[in-house]
């Protein structure tokens, strides 16, 4: 990777920070360069360093192409993540509470797609929304495929549903502008319902940057992010934050020059985290 746009990739992430507590000046290892960047703490007291959008496209594309996992694996292993963390907020009587999955026809709608699966089989009542069936990437529409062969329940619209809990995985960290057509009408809908929201990786409609947004977005109950936290995720519109493993060998965080700590996840595969109190 060109050494400039490496420090100019991580100072873009230092501008958009809101919160300076959260930071702390440490040297890239790639350049030399110090630089300010973000930290969350696990419940165990490790400290975990935020990606901004630019430096997880890259983690994915060398995890897809060099180093693996492949996109399918790492959306099974998000999806699974999720699915255990809707069951752990539905709590008791989870099997008869009415979950919607507003999916969108990308990685983050496959993961979403995923998790409803993991869910349908445990028995779990599932149904999904997907913003744009008809559009869906090749591995999203795999899932797609998935879902529909093991009989799980797709609905055009949520309209008219009364869930206990509302899964959203409609964006993801690839946001491109203010949400349009129908990922705005399904965010809108989940804003007006009294249900909890989990969302996966990062709230619809918010920059995984910066932690803004140009147009409705989703307020979240909890936000499971994937792989790394996000910088943007220090907001109040990603409620209560978890981390999971997605399966992405410290080998590819080396190459984007991000020092990920060994045991991160211990011998678990999700862990809470918190925003670091650092002054600098």
């Amino acid at each position: 990777m060109d050494s400039d746009n490496l420090v100019d990739r991580w100072l873009k992430r230092g501008a958009g920070f809101r919160d300076h507590r959260t930071t702390r000046l440490i040297r890239c290892p790639e350049t030399g360069t110090i630089v300010r960047t973000h930290w969350y703490t696990t419940e165990a007291g490790v400290e975990v360093p935020a990606v901004d959008t630019d430096q997880m496209r890259e983690i994915d594309r060398i995890a897809i192409e060099q180093v693996g996992p492949n996109l399918f694996q790492m959306m099974e292993n998000a999806g699974r993540s999720c699915a255990l963390t809707a069951i752990d907020m539905l709590g008791a009587g989870w099997r008869s509470i009415p979950i919607v999955v507003l999916a969108g026809s990308g990685g983050n709608g496959g993961g979403g797609i995923c998790a409803a699966r993991h869910l349908a089989n445990r028995g779990a009542t599932v149904t999904v929304v997907v913003s744009d069936s008809a559009g869906c990437a090749p591995v999203t529409e795999q899932q797609l495929g998935v879902f529909r062969a093991a009989g799980g329940v797709l609905a055009p619209s949520p309209i008219g549903m009364a869930p206990g809990l509302i899964v959203d995985a409609l964006i993801g960290y690839g946001l491109g502008g203010a949400p349009r057509g129908t990922t705005r009408v399904l965010i809108e809908w989940a804003a007006e319902q009294p249900a909890s929201v989990l969302s996966l990786d990062v709230p619809s409609g918010m920059d995984a940057t910066t932690g803004e947004s140009s147009g409705p977005h989703v307020s979240a109950s909890a936000t499971l992010t994937l792989a790394l936290p996000k910088t943007g995720l220090d907001s109040p519109a990603a409620g209560a934050l978890t981390l999971a493993d997605i399966g992405i060998p410290r080998e590819v965080y080396r190459r984007v020059g991000i020092d990920v700590p060994k045991g991160l996840f211990d011998a678990t595969f999700r862990v809470g985290l918190r925003p670091t109190n650092h002054v600098g």
